[in-house]
């Protein structure tokens, strides 16, 4: 999530300019949907911006900064003043258009990203993205708001905020080019530079990128601002590319294909899984009723899932996102997704898989969640907030934030009333460290193994917790058929069940 910058000469000459005014940045991080990564620098004419070894802003005013390292053995800097800390500097809006994928850890299509700058040297501070209003009569509004969040954010953290970078990102439709939509967004750039000229905070850049160019609506000269924009870099032969590479920062391809990973199914296949849910729902609500019948619930869910954990780890995919997805579902059949889908509406049963966070589980874990959301179809959409929180949990344990924020966001929005995933996505937002959280929950998982080795122990004996190697139930045997699809016997039968009725108890909404 922090990955370290590459160690960049950085030059004290003015910076080529564009015909334009030159622009800063900021250090918070804020997100009003997927974002992250860290901070780096663009250098504009005066100040330049750079970011820090450890992957944030480099303020030296700002107090608490860890010391500077000594410079790198053959570093080009003068010899009387080395820099404070290895940096990468960016130096026009080319350099900037090309280091938004790796601010935010993903590609943003179809997004508004607002990045605050600070400080002398403009030092990229905090980002936030949200999705462009498709009714450009919600426009002014959201330009304020936007506005107002990040500029009263940045200078709650630092007093230093000297202006704000602005990206508009979006493909062209059918019949449309990159210009023609960098035409029809225009006045939705212009709303957002206003709306921080109004908070006497200057907007230094505001790009459009779109089919592989970008655009400045800030620079009025065709010389160096063609009407057809200008090709971005050639991936891999940036300044930015090379730190990322250094620093083992990885881009996770487009937004959309990040939230494809996590879409429900449609079609036929998600005709059947619906009817799964359905025929599970039916059965589930008669046992709820039953003396003890909660708990066991519970107890079957977490054991049915702890099964499909061992599983996936036994056959872990290769290939492309896609074919790696295909290959899970197939490792799932329609019933067991049911099952694990409504019992993960309970609220202990959730908290307690949210156990499976790190070790050699935590990847196999966050593939079954992944799973299990796809399979939230037609009138279940709203369950799916449950496997989604897991996912982006687990995202977050990994150090996987640009994921995990994909994850939470779409989980909040299936369901605004999941406490849990909210407290999640604003933890993140916040930069706060989960390792508090995953220290009670290990702390959690270890005592309620101690209590099940004394409850298994004669009295007068005692052995040391042991925690138990996911056994495999009877009812989840391997899926048989070809892998990426639905296997025989995958989906259940009997009366169909109320959708109403399946959605009893709790609901997961904290």
């Amino acid at each position: 999530m922090n990955p370290h910058s590459e160690p960049h000469e950085s030059s004290n000459d003015a910076p080529q300019t564009h015909g334009h005014n030159a622009d800063h940045i900021d250090p918070d991080h804020h997100d009003a949907g997927p974002a992250g990564t860290p901070p780096t620098p663009y250098d504009p004419p005066g100040p330049t911006l750079s970011c820090g070894a450890d992957g944030r802003p480099t303020d030296p005013t700002a107090p608490g900064d860890a010391p500077a390292p000594a410079a790198p053995p053959g570093s080009t800097g003068p010899a009387a003043s080395p820099p404070t800390e290895p940096q990468v500097t960016l130096r026009g809006p080319a350099d900037l258009a090309d280091a938004l994928p790796y601010l935010l850890g993903f590609y943003p299509d179809d997004s508004i990203v607002m990045v605050a700058l600070h400080g002398e040297r403009a030092r990229f501070g905090g980002r936030l993205r949200l999705g462009i209003p498709t009714d450009p009569s919600h426009w002014p509004d959201v330009s304020d708001q936007l506005a107002d969040c990040l500029i009263t954010g940045a200078r709650k953290r630092s007093g230093s905020l000297v202006g704000i970078l602005v990206f508009l990102c979006q493909e062209p439709a059918p019949g449309e080019s990159g210009r023609d939509v960098k035409e029809r967004l225009r006045p939705l750039a212009q709303r957002l530079r206003t709306a921080c000229g109004a908070l006497d905070v200057p907007v230094l850049e505001a790009l459009f990128l779109s089919n592989g160019r970008f655009w400045s609506y800030c620079c009025p000269d065709y010389r160096c601002c063609p009407a057809d924009g200008t090709p971005l870099l050639l991936p891999g032969t940036s300044v930015m590319a090379a730190a990322a590479s250094y620093a083992g920062m990885q881009v996770r391809g487009s937004l959309k294909e990040m939230e494809a990973r996590l879409a429900p199914r449609t079609g036929p296949r998600g005709a059947d899984q619906e009817k799964a849910l359905d025929d599970a729902a039916a059965e589930l609500l008669p046992r709820m009723f039953r003396p003890d019948g909660a708990s066991a619930v519970q107890r079957d869910t977490l054991e049915l899932a702890a099964a499909m954990i061992h599983r996936f780890r036994q056959d872990t995919p290769a290939g492309s996102n896609r074919a790696r997805d295909a290959c899970d579902d197939a490792l799932i059949t329609d019933a067991e997704a049911a099952t694990l889908i409504l019992g993960l509406q309970d609220r202990t049963t959730r908290d307690r898989a949210a156990e499976w966070m790190d070790g050699p589980e935590a990847a196999a874990a966050l593939r079954v969640w992944r799973a299990l959301a796809r399979r939230c179809t037609g009138g279940y959409a709203e369950h799916a907030a449950a496997p989604l929180t897991l996912a982006g949990w687990v995202c977050w344990s990994m150090a996987d934030g640009p994921s995990a924020r994909v994850a939470l966001s779409r989980a909040v929005t299936v369901d605004p009333d999941c406490v849990f995933a909210q407290l999640l996505h604003r933890a993140i937002n916040e930069g706060l460290d989960p390792e508090p959280l995953r220290r009670c929950l290990r702390e959690q998982r270890e005592e309620a193994e101690d209590t099940g080795a004394a409850e298994a122990t004669p009295p007068g004996r005692r052995r040391p917790a042991q925690r138990a190697t996911p056994s495999r139930p009877g009812g989840t045997a391997r899926p048989r058929g070809p892998r990426g699809g639905t296997g025989p016997g995958s989906r259940t039968t009997g009366a169909s069940g109320s959708r109403r009725a399946g959605r009893g108890g709790d609901r997961s909404r904290r």
